[in-house]
C-alpha cells in the first residue's frame, strides 16, 4: 500500500444532515434488532465519551468493546479526520477477483439507497457502487470513499473497521456509530479471506440509511463475501499451479537449496532448510520476492545477517498486476555447517566499533559495506537523513585500515577550492574518501566532480582509493542531473531508518551517552521505555540531539522519563517545522502541568478542546507513567 498523507480531494468537510424519508432495503428486510431506543442509544453514547457511568444492556457487547478500542486510539467523536491514498491500488488481485461480485450485486441494489464497498485490509476503500445518488453523496462527505481509510483507529466504530478488528462479521445501527457525523447510517461489514491461508484480505460492507436498516443485512454480505471469497480462489489457483509446477521441476534439476515464494505460498526442499535458518530466510526471500517483481529471471548476489553471501537465481512464475510469485535457487559462497555458521559473521566482518546496533538489518546493511570495501569497489550509501551513512563508511575503514588516512568532505561545503581538494585525495591523500551529500551539488558542480572522479575510477592497485557517496533515499530520481556522477559508483547499499531497527536504540543510548556525558550518566528502564516508542522521523542525528539537550541538564546521574524533552512524547511519523515542534513541546507541558486533564490543558493554552484532541492525534502525543490513561473529558 503506498504511503498515505492525511490530506485528501478536495470537498466539502463532513456535517450533521437527516438522510430522506425512504422505504424498505430489499436485501435488508426486517426490523432493526430489538432493544433500547435511538434516544437511549445517544445518551449511552454521551455519557461514554464523558466517562460517565452507561446504563447495562443499551449498549450491545461487541459496540461497547469497539467504542473502548476507539477511545484508546483517542479517535475525535465530533469529527472525521481520515488518511486518504491518492495513489491506492485499485487493480489488486482481491479487486479483480471481486469486480464480477460486487457488478451484479450493485445492478440487484441499482433502485434502492444502497451502497456496496469493498476495502483492503487496511481497510482502504478499493471500491464502491451506489445507485442512489442522495446516498452518494452524503458518503462523499464523510469519506466513505476510495482511497480513503475507514479503519478503527481512524473513524472508531463501523462496520468497515469492525470487522477487520473483530476478525468477523459486524453490522453498527446509527447512534452505535463513534463519530456523530455516522449516526444517520447502518453498515454491515464481513472479512473476506484467501480460501487457502485463511489470512484477512479485506472487507465487504453494504451501507444505507439508518431508518432503512434490517437484521438481515449481515446475512446479505456474508453471501457476497463468500462468492468473492471462491472467485479469489478461482483466481489464484491458477498461479499456485503455474508455482508448484515450476518448484518441482527445479527440485528434480537441482540438488542444492530450492525457494517457492507466491503472495500467500511459500515451500522450500529439505537441503534449503540445512543450509539457511530462519535468521536468514527472511531477508533473503525479501530481496528475491523485490527481484521476481520485475517479472524477468535476475541472479543476486545477498549478504545474510550470519555473515553467509548467497548466490539466487531467481525465476519467476507469474507476474500480474503487482502480484508475482517464481522460484529461487540458491546457493552458499561458501558451503558451511551449523556448528561453523555461528562463528560466520565475526569471520566476515568484526563488529564496527563506532557503528553500534546488533539487529538484523543494522547487521546486513554493515556486513555488505565491509563486503564491498574489502572489494575496494566504490560505493553509494543511500537513505534518509541521519541514518548514519557516513558513520558506517568511516567505521568499516577504522575497523579494517585503522591506522591509515580518511577523509570526509561534504557537498553542503561545495565552494571554490572544493573540486581542488577531492582531485587532492584521491591523487596522493585518503585511502577512503567519504563525500557526503552529493544530492545537494548544484549542477555545475555535479558535472565537475564527474570529470574529477572519472579517471581514477578503473584504476586498480593498493594505492586506489576506496571512495563513498551518501545521497539522500529518492534524491537520484528527484535530480535526473545526478545520474552521470552516480554511475561512477557501481554498487549501492541502503541504510535503514532508525524505526526499522528500533532495538538499537537500547544500545545507541548508552553509547551516545558515553560519548556526550563521558560516561558520567546512565538511563532509567521508564526513560529508556518512552525513547523506544518514538518513531524517530529524523532517525539517529534527532536521537543524538535529544541526548544533547538532556545531558545539557543533567550532566551524572540517571536520565529519568521527566528528563526527557517534551518532544519524545510525540510519535509523529515526519519531522516536525520549527514552528509545529514549538507547539507540540506546549501541548504536551499543558498536558504535564494539568496531570493529563484535555480540558484543564486547552484552557491553559487558550485552544478549544477539539483542537487539542485533534493536535494530540496529530503528533501522535502519549504521556509516561501514571499519564498512559489520560483522563476522559
Amino acid at each position: 500500500m503506498a504511503a498515505r498523507t492525511e490530506a485528501g480531494p478536495p470537498g466539502r468537510r463532513p456535517h450533521a444532515r437527516q438522510p430522506p424519508e425512504r422505504g424498505g432495503v430489499a436485501a435488508a428486510r426486517g426490523r432493526p434488532p430489538a432493544g433500547p431506543g435511538t434516544e437511549d442509544l445517544a445518551r449511552a453514547r454521551v455519557s461514554f465519551l464523558l466517562d460517565e457511568p452507561v446504563q447495562p444492556g443499551v449498549v450491545r457487547e461487541p459496540i461497547l468493546a469497539s467504542w473502548t478500542r476507539s477511545l484508546t486510539w483517542r479517535v475525535p467523536a465530533d469529527h472525521i479526520e481520515l488518511p486518504y491514498a491518492d495513489d491506492v491500488d485499485v487493480d489488486t488481485p482481491l479487486a479483480r477477483a471481486a469486480r464480477p461480485v460486487l457488478r451484479e450485486v450493485a445492478d440487484q441494489f441499482a433502485t434502492e439507497p444502497v451502497s456496496v464497498l469493498l476495502c483492503d485490509a487496511d481497510a482502504v476503500v478499493l471500491d464502491r457502487r451506489t445507485g442512489d445518488p442522495t446516498l452518494e453523496s452524503y458518503l462523499d462527505q464523510v469519506l466513505l470513499a476510495p482511497g480513503f481509510s475507514y479503519a478503527e483507529r481512524h473513524v472508531g466504530t463501523n462496520g468497515i473497521g469492525s470487522a477487520l478488528e473483530g476478525g468477523g462479521p459486524a453490522q453498527v445501527f446509527g447512534h452505535e456509530h463513534y463519530v456523530e457525523h455516522l449516526e444517520d447510517l447502518a453498515c454491515a461489514g464481513v472479512p473476506i479471506r484467501h480460501p487457502g491461508t485463511g489470512r484477512v484480505l479485506g472487507v465487504v460492507d453494504v451501507t444505507c440509511w439508518r431508518s432503512d436498516a434490517g437484521t438481515m443485512m449481515t446475512t446479505a454480505v456474508a453471501s457476497v463475501a463468500r462468492r468473492i471469497e471462491e472467485a479469489v480462489l478461482e483466481h489464484a489457483g491458477r498461479r499456485e499451479h503455474l508455482l508448484l509446477q515450476d518448484y518441482l521441476q527445479a527440485c528434480r534439476r537441482n540438488r542444492g537449496a530450492v525457494f517457492a515464494i507466491g503472495a500467500d505460498l511459500l515451500m522450500m526442499n529439505d537441503r534449503a532448510r540445512e543450509l539457511f535458518d530462519p535468521g536468514d530466510q527472511a531477508p533473503l526471500l525479501a530481496e528475491a520476492a523485490e527481484a521476481l517483481g520485475s517479472g524477468r529471471a535476475r541472479q543476486l548476489v545477498v549478504d545474510l545477517p550470519s555473515g553467509l553471501t548467497a548466490r539466487v537465481y531467481c525465476k519467476p512464475s507469474f507476474c500480474e498486476a503487482g502480484v508475482s510469485g517464481g522460484v529461487l535457487q540458491v546457493h552458499p559462497v561458501a558451503q558451511m555447517g551449523p556448528a561453523e555458521r555461528g562463528n560466520a559473521a565475526s569471520a566476515h566482518a568484526p563488529p564496527l566499533p563506532t557503528a553500534v546496533g546488533s539487529s538484523t538489518s543494522w547487521r546486513k546493511c554493515a556486513y555488505a559495506i565491509d563486503r564491498h570495501f574489502q572489494a575496494q569497489e566504490w560505493l553509494i550509501l543511500e537513505g534518509e537523513p541521519g541514518v548514519g551513512k557516513a558513520t558506517l563508511a568511516r567505521a568499516t575503514h577504522q575497523n579494517r585500515t585503522p591506522a591509515r588516512h580518511v577523509r570526509l568532505l561534504d557537498a553542503d561545503g561545495y565552494g571554490p577550492h572544493w573540486i581542488g581538494e577531492v582531485v587532492d585525495e584521491l591523487e596522493n591523500g585518503a585511502s577512503t574518501l567519504i563525500l557526503t551529500h552529493l544530492d545537494q551539488l548544484p549542477a555545475h558542480g555535479v558535472d565537475a566532480l564527474t570529470h574529477a572522479l572519472d579517471p581514477y575510477r578503473e584504476a586498480t592497485g593498493a594505492d586506489r582509493p576506496w571512495v563513498v557517496a551518501t545521497v539522500t533515499r529518492g534524491s537520484r530520481h528527484r535530480s535526473p542531473d545526478l545520474a552521470g556522477l552516480l554511475s561512477c559508483f557501481p554498487r549501492t547499499v541502503e541504510v535503514p531508518a532508525l524505526r526499522h531497527h528500533i532495538e538499537d536504540v537500547a544500545e545507541l543510548v548508552p553509547h551516545l551517552l558515553g560519548r556526550l556525558a563521558r560516561g558520567t550518566l546512565t538511563c532509567s528502564p521508564e526513560a529508556m521505555h518512552v525513547l523506544m516508542r518514538n518513531r524517530w522521523p529524523g532517525n539517529v542525528e534527532q536521537l543524538r540531539q535529544v541526548l544533547r539537550k538532556v545531558v545539557a541538564k543533567r550532566r551524572v546521574g540517571v536520565v529519568e522519563a521527566g528528563d526527557l524533552p517534551p518532544e519524545c512524547r510525540a510519535t509523529t511519523r515526519r519531522v516536525l517545522t520549527p514552528l509545529e515542534a514549538i507547539e507540540c513541546d506546549a501541548i504536551i507541558q499543558a498536558l504535564l502541568d494539568t496531570d493529563g486533564n484535555k480540558v484543564e490543558a486547552a484552557r491553559l493554552l487558550g485552544s478549544s478542546r477539539a483542537t487539542i484532541y485533534r493536535k494530540i492525534r496529530e503528533y501522535g502525543i502519549s504521556m509516561p507513567g501514571p499519564l498512559e490513561a489520560v483522563q476522559r473529558e
